[in-house]
């Protein structure tokens, strides 16, 4: 199997940084959910749960820079046939699942009130605690960091993590289903076991 993409297949570098990514997005959804939905505020099983989030956030957010550039040096693998509108579609759909995974760990970090364990391995600072915020940022717009995470919370948490997010990914799954059990062609193949 190729390492690179080729015209026919995503080579293996992709296909582990998509599933390592989807893993990872996914498992911050979970988390962050159990820990709503399960725990109980200032427990240590919340604690987790929420060092869970924003170490998967982590993953994510540095994975996407890796995949960015992996993408502009690759070939991508032909498209399947469609017409003008579904190429459009899936493109638009791409773009915006790229998006999401730059936008949601950006104000996951910003927004952040807590320090993140990175899986109990070292600790990575909040963005409060950093010289960007506290010698550039609250000086020279007179801010707190109570009032500086506000839209970042926002974003993150109502809009994207609630809405956004969801939408993009279950549609990416529904149309990744249509294309293998209804069009039949080799869009999943081409991201799991298709080889040259």
């Amino acid at each position: 199997m190729s390492l690179r993409n080729t015209r026919n297949n995503y080579g293996s570098i992709a296909k582990w940084m998509h599933w390592i990514m989807a893993f990872a997005f996914i498992g911050a959804y979970v988390a962050v959910y159990f820990r709503h939905w399960f725990t109980v505020d200032e427990t240590p099983i919340n604690w987790t749960a929420l060092q869970l989030h924003l170490s998967f956030g982590v993953v994510v957010g540095t994975l996407i820079i890796f995949r960015i550039l992996w993408r502009l040096n690759n070939i991508q693998p032909d498209e399947e046939p469609g017409s003008k509108l579904a190429h459009l579609s899936a493109h638009l759909g791409h773009f915006g699942l790229y998006a999401v995974m730059i936008i949601m760990p950006l104000t996951g970090y910003l927004g952040a009130k807590v320090d993140t364990e990175f899986f109990g391995l070292f600790v990575i600072p909040r963005f409060e605690s950093t010289s960007m915020f506290q010698d550039f940022i609250a000086p020279t717009w007179n801010l707190t960091y109570e009032e500086f995470e506000v839209p970042f919370d926002f974003l993150h948490k109502e809009i994207v993590g609630k809405w956004l997010g969801w939408m993009l990914v279950v549609g990416h799954i529904l149309a990744a289903l249509y294309h293998h059990y209804v069009k039949k062609d080799r869009t999943i193949i081409k991201m799991t076991r298709g080889k040259d």
